[in-house]
């Protein structure tokens, strides 16, 4: 089936869309807790907001072989309240509204498995603005950002030409790039501009409700160079 026509925006969800810092240290604490495992300062687990949580937890778990409990002891106190200790960017809700009455597709596209970021979404009432919420599956599949895009551009039959990748961490950057999608660095979130830039990010925006204009005029400028 042919590819549809116009312009689609990818986002990613934890540091994009919304700050999801208190419910994830307290998640990452919980779960090493209950393994009486060392704890660690809030800001050192703070700074791994964003990459799947596997990965995360070989940081910091000094036995790998931990970390299938270490997920399930983090899951157990995400789903009844660390989702819940969470907060949508400020601008972020007006840029969504902006963006869908310009008639742009937007989808979510995280490492987050979609049974969690469709609740998040809900939550904040910020489903009326996507077409889809993409993430990956409990047992890890997809988890890889690469991966999930791939699967997400095939499902939606969007062109990667006329896609943004919008996020705020490497594995952002780099699964746009590996599909020919553009990548935006959002600069509201952990991510810092160094990191983004050298994982591919053509641009940046510095703030959330500066993307409506901010993404405009980067269409308008690929339009006059391939027109």
């Amino acid at each position: 089936m042919a590819a549809e026509a116009g312009v689609n925006v990818l986002f990613d969800l934890d540091g994009t869309l919304t700050d999801p810092g208190e419910g994830f240290v307290a998640c990452v604490s919980y779960a090493l807790s209950r393994l009486s495992c060392r704890p660690y300062a809030h800001d050192e687990i703070r700074r791994h907001v964003g990459p799947p949580l596997e990965e995360t937890l070989a940081h910091l778990l000094e036995d790998r072989a931990m970390i299938p409990a270490a997920v399930a002891f983090y899951r157990e106190r995400y789903a009844r309240l660390g989702y819940l200790e969470n907060a949508v960017y400020p601008g972020i809700e007006a840029a969504l509204r902006a963006l869908r009455s310009a008639e742009m597709r937007l989808f979510v596209a995280t490492s987050k498995p979609t049974v969690y970021a469709e609740r998040i979404v809900a939550h904040f009432g910020l489903e009326r603005f996507f077409r889809g919420v993409y993430g990956s599956e409990l047992d890890g599949t997809r988890s890889n950002k690469t991966q999930l895009l791939s699967h997400l551009l095939g499902r939606e039959r969007l062109r990667p030409e006329s896609t943004f990748m919008v996020g705020d961490r490497a594995q952002d950057m780099l699964a746009a790039t590996a599909h020919g999608v553009h990548p935006v660095g959002a600069l509201w979130g952990y991510g810092s501009r160094e990191e983004l830039a050298q994982a591919g990010a053509a641009a940046f925006c510095e703030q959330a409700r500066d993307l409506p204009p901010f993404l405009t005029g980067l269409i308008s400028r690929r339009a006059g160079t391939t027109g």
